[in-house]
């Protein structure tokens, strides 16, 4: 059998390799300049996609698309805030005015903040409310606002595709940090809701769903699994990585796949699903 035949009902090589190809594809990232944003837009412009970088530092987007190198000629910075709805709305409009079309939208702005954070000094008790706001605005509301403003593009040409960044945490909500893990589980609720809103009041061809990833080691968490002096695990990192069967804390290009199979037409008929990357975190009970 050469690769242009096909066993009846299933695809050949040539098709199965052309679902992952992005030419053409125009892909906005929330939070594109940071640690997994930029790794998910290398590889998006590797695979032939043209990205929109929104965030609101531009020297940090710009320094990223100069480290790309040539395949910084298909990204593009624009400058947004997350939590602006004005300022989602002009990234939005500028990205159509510029690229043409939007394919997808995949939403990396989200964190956790040391004060929001309980510790022996901290209590939950006393958290403050300002430091758990933050943490629930940057997470729902910086997941929810470019939903409409993108997302209404994408009823309007009635397609697309969404991708959400939920957590661990949404399944198995860790200690110490009540407020992100009760955001990203809302964030988690919400991709569920908005799949089939899209579906049933727009089009089937318009797909929202999240990934879940585990303990990538990020600067949102740093300060909680390693020493700040000596670089070495903190006991919470050890007991994470206990917990992890692979025994490895994940490296952003480990996202790489699952992110680029929920983009692809290779999962056009999934939608509203968050799919773990942990691991085999999740699966573990410790025993």
């Amino acid at each position: 059998m050469t690769n242009k035949e096909s066993v009846e009902g299933c695809f050949d090589l040539a098709e199965l390799t052309k679902m992952y190809d992005f030419t053409g594809k125009t892909v906005a990232i929330t939070g594109g300049a940071g640690v997994l944003g930029s790794e998910m837009a290398g590889a998006l412009a590797g695979c032939g996609a043209r990205v929109a970088i929104l965030g609101r530092n531009e020297e940090a987007g710009k320094a990223l698309i100069e480290r790309m190198g040539e395949r910084g000629n298909q990204l593009s910075f624009f400058k947004f805030n997350a939590l602006d709805r004005e300022s989602v709305a002009q990234a939005a409009e500028d990205v159509i005015k510029s690229m043409g079309k939007l394919d997808c939208l995949i939403n990396c702005a989200g964190g956790n903040k040391p004060q929001a954070t309980t510790s022996d000094e901290l209590k939950f008790f006393d958290l403050p409310t300002d430091a758990l706001r933050w943490v629930f605005d940057l997470n729902v509301l910086g997941t929810i606002l470019p939903c409409q403003a993108f997302g209404k593009l994408m009823a309007e040409q009635g397609y697309g595709t969404i991708l959400n960044i939920s957590s661990m945490n949404a399944f198995r909500p860790l200690t110490r940090i009540p407020a992100y893990s009760a955001a990203k589980a809302a964030v988690s609720n919400f991709t569920q809701w908005l799949a089939v809103h899209m579906a049933q009041e727009y089009s089937p061809k318009i797909r929202v769903n999240a990934i879940a990833p585990g303990f990538f080691l990020t600067n949102q968490n740093r300060f909680l699994l390693t020493d700040k002096e000596t670089g070495e695990w903190t006991a919470r990192g050890k007991t994470i990585v206990g917990h992890t069967p692979m025994g490895r804390l994940g490296e952003s290009r480990d996202l790489l796949g699952c992110v680029l199979w929920l983009l692809s037409p290779a999962s056009e008929f999934v939608t509203g699903v968050v799919i773990p990357v942990d691991g085999g975190f999740s699966a573990f009970s410790g025993v």
